[in-house]
């Protein structure tokens, strides 16, 4: 611990000497206008710089960013050095323009605040405006305001040729394995209705308990669930739900689809391309699974 106050110290003490050298040679102006070292310190942040500038002007991105099922920039994350989101990495990378997110670590934050490092901090993106709104954001932070409305541009396309293609109305149940997820207003809920599925969950009765159960699922009778899971990862006693008779007997193989967590997790314009991913791994999934559960009345897919 006395080790630890001695460390924070120093730091405290050597790091506003040291953010003054951050600094790329010159005008002051200039590097506001354009940071040429930029460090991001959050996973969905790391997916914006990565699309709006060149890797020599990258001084990191999370780790996290070079995982295929959280990331939809994985291969460009990987043309870039990492960070684990430390203060004692920004001392040593030295860059001229921190960027945060909201859920950043606070104490990082709280620091480099303190010692005048130039950062911004980026909320989270849960629809399509407050993802322009971050793009924007960002984009003027480091420079390239045009870069970012090119960006926009695309996803708007992208979801005008989405809207122009919905195709049969499906009717899904997101799933985490212990119960039902992709709340109203969430991410993952835009993310699949923008694809062309209804998520059944939201439109459902809770159960007595608070909280959607077996017997809803059945009432409810959707065609596919949905899982976000990533490639990998071990079954736990939250899986148990998943493992119920009834949901191994009517939803198991072609009826539940595994998506990566890249498709929701991170609001950018990138997610649109992940829509309509999306759209064509429901529709396939759809095709195999045509035969109506014995139980669904008529409910259409």
């Amino acid at each position: 611990m006395f080790r630890k106050a001695l460390c924070l110290l120093w730091m405290i003490s050597v790091l506003p000497a040291l953010a003054g050298c951050t600094e790329p040679s010159g005008s002051r102006s200039q590097a506001a206008a354009k940071p040429v070292h930029v460090m991001s310190m959050n996973q969905c942040t790391d997916q914006l710089v990565l699309a709006l500038l060149p890797p020599e002007r990258i001084a990191s991105v999370t780790w996290l960013s070079r995982d295929p099922d959280g990331s939809l920039m994985f291969r460009e994350a990987a043309r870039v050095d990492i960070n684990h989101g430390m203060s004692e990495e920004v001392l040593r990378q030295k860059p001229d323009l921190v960027i945060a997110g909201a859920f950043t670590t606070p104490a990082t934050r709280g620091l480099l605040k303190r010692l005048g490092f130039p950062m911004i901090e980026v909320d989270h993106a849960e629809t399509y405006e407050d993802i322009r709104k971050i793009t924007r954001q960002v984009a003027k932070a480091v420079g390239e305001p045009a870069r970012g409305e090119e960006l926009i541009a695309k996803m708007d396309r992208q979801l005008a040729d989405l809207a122009r293609d919905p195709g049969p109305p499906l009717r899904v149940a997101a799933w985490d394995g212990a119960g039902f997820n992709a709340s109203t207003g969430s991410l993952y809920d835009t993310v699949l209705k923008t694809a062309g599925a209804t998520n059944v969950a939201n439109t459902l009765q809770k159960s007595s308990y608070g909280k959607p159960d077996i017997e809803i699922l059945l009432l409810s009778a959707p065609s596919l669930l949905v899982k976000g899971a990533g490639v990998g990862r071990r079954p736990g006693l939250r899986e148990n739900v998943e493992r119920h008779p009834l949901i191994r007997r009517y939803w198991d193989g072609d009826r539940t689809l595994t998506i990566r967590q890249a498709y929701y997790v991170c609001g950018t314009p990138m997610v649109t391309e992940a829509a309509m991913q999306l759209r064509n791994e429901l529709r396939s999934a759809a095709l195999h699974a045509r035969s109506p559960l014995p139980f669904a009345g008529g409910k259409s897919l």
